[in-house]
């Protein structure tokens, strides 16, 4: 058994709280952290949990504690971090892992000089669907990728802090880049090393400070482009999609709005339908598992087998900081309008890469450009000159 202090009560701290006693049955919350006593007294009482304080420090410290999960704002990430590494204890963290790379760097660093196991809770790339999309990728059955494309978009997040600049660190970008960043990045592979960033964003919608609107680009050292598309302005509910495209095939996946669970009703004897979904009444599109479809009980078993085995889970302190350092880039974009460097002090992935030798050979005289059927029974190849870089069809059938 895993025995965990949870540090927030609010939104996220309950959806950890059903994934981790829930899917593996055997993990328990032994302290429960929360600015609000109320709101910790209550979180207690919903989840079973014996100590209730409005000290951070002191559910660190617990004795019975062997990990702390962060499900805090993220002003206050590096706080509980740092606490962490002063009494020695495991640390998860939900994302974004900084307000900016600075700040995350800061904290990856202290958790390896303290030799703590850290865990990044980025649930979206334990999704099934990212599991078994990313498997396929692995096993080259797209073959090289060249793109992908991620989107997250929906009304705009629960709580108050998330609207306010200096609490938050940034807007739609930040909150809901951070997803597709490390999901484009899984597919393209985490060591390839991401060069520069092309975003707009503006504030289209909500009365702040911040972004509620963006669309980045983001270059790899290999040529390929990734994509992500944010909002707190979509109006329907929570949209999650991702494409993959490679040289040999494509991925398509709708995580969310479209379930394939359809429902019509009045409204009567109708509660809560899925996260961020605007109404119970009309068409909706129910969520059958919700914890399973966001990845949170994929997250939560490959940071606690991690952690029992030694070893480091998928997402770490240094994924969180890359995504971080990426997204930098994207707000200076955004007020640039210039292509920004990634700046990656650390930087442990492969170096010097260059785009892909993207040409084919035919024959001793051609490169393979199409191949394909007509509707009229013949099957041909559209090929390219080698000396004279001329086009070509050739009959094969």
């Amino acid at each position: 058994m895993t025995r965990i202090a949870m540090l927030g009560s609010g939104f996220i701290g309950r959806f950890y709280a059903d994934s981790i006693q829930g899917y593996r049955s055997k993990d328990k919350i032994v302290s429960i952290y929360s600015r609000k006593e109320e709101t910790a007294k209550k979180f207690a009482a919903d989840y079973s949990v014996a100590h209730v304080t409005t000290n951070m420090e002191e559910a660190i410290a617990h004795p019975d504690v062997d990990v702390v999960c962060i499900s805090l704002p993220n002003h206050l990430h590096e706080q509980a971090v740092l606490l962490c590494c002063q009494h020695k204890k495991a640390v998860m963290t939900t994302k974004p892992l900084g307000r900016n790379a600075a700040e995350a760097l800061r904290m990856m660093e202290a958790v390896e000089k303290a030799g703590i196991f850290n865990g990044y809770l980025e649930d979206l790339v334990y999704t099934p669907k990212f599991i078994k999309a990313h498997e396929s990728v692995k096993n080259g059955a797209l073959g090289r990728i060249l793109w992908t494309k991620s989107r997250e978009t929906h009304p705009g997040p629960h709580s108050d802090w998330f609207w306010d600049l200096e609490q938050a660190g940034g807007g739609c970008i930040l909150d809901l880049g951070c997803h597709c960043v490390e999901i484009g990045r899984s597919y393209i592979g985490k060591d390839i090393k991401p060069v520069e960033v092309m975003c707009w964003a503006d504030t289209q919608v909500k009365p702040i400070e911040a972004e509620d609107h963006a669309i980045g680009l983001i270059k790899y050292e290999t040529g390929a482009i990734s994509q992500f598309e944010v909002s707190w302005t979509f109006r329907g509910g929570l949209d999650l999609r991702d494409e993959v495209m490679g040289t040999e095939g494509t991925i398509w996946i709708n995580n969310f709005l479209r379930t394939g669970f359809e429902m019509f009703t009045t409204g009567k004897g109708t509660d809560y339908v899925a996260e961020k979904a605007e109404s119970n009444t009309g068409w909706l599109f129910p969520v059958g598992d919700e914890l399973n479809e966001l990845g949170y009980n994929h997250m939560f078993a490959d940071m606690f087998n991690a952690m029992e085995s030694g070893k480091a889970p998928k997402e770490t302190f240094y994924d969180g900081y890359v995504v971080n350092a990426i997204l930098d880039s994207a707000y200076r974009s955004a007020k640039s309008k210039l292509w920004e460097p990634v700046q990656l002090p650390v930087w442990r992935g492969k170096e010097g890469l260059c785009k892909d030798n993207h040409l084919i050979d035919y024959d001793n005289e051609h490169y393979f450009v199409k191949e394909e059927l007509t509707h009229y029974g013949t099957k041909k190849v559209i090929l390219k000159h080698k000396q004279s870089g001329k086009f070509v069809e050739k009959i094969i059938q």
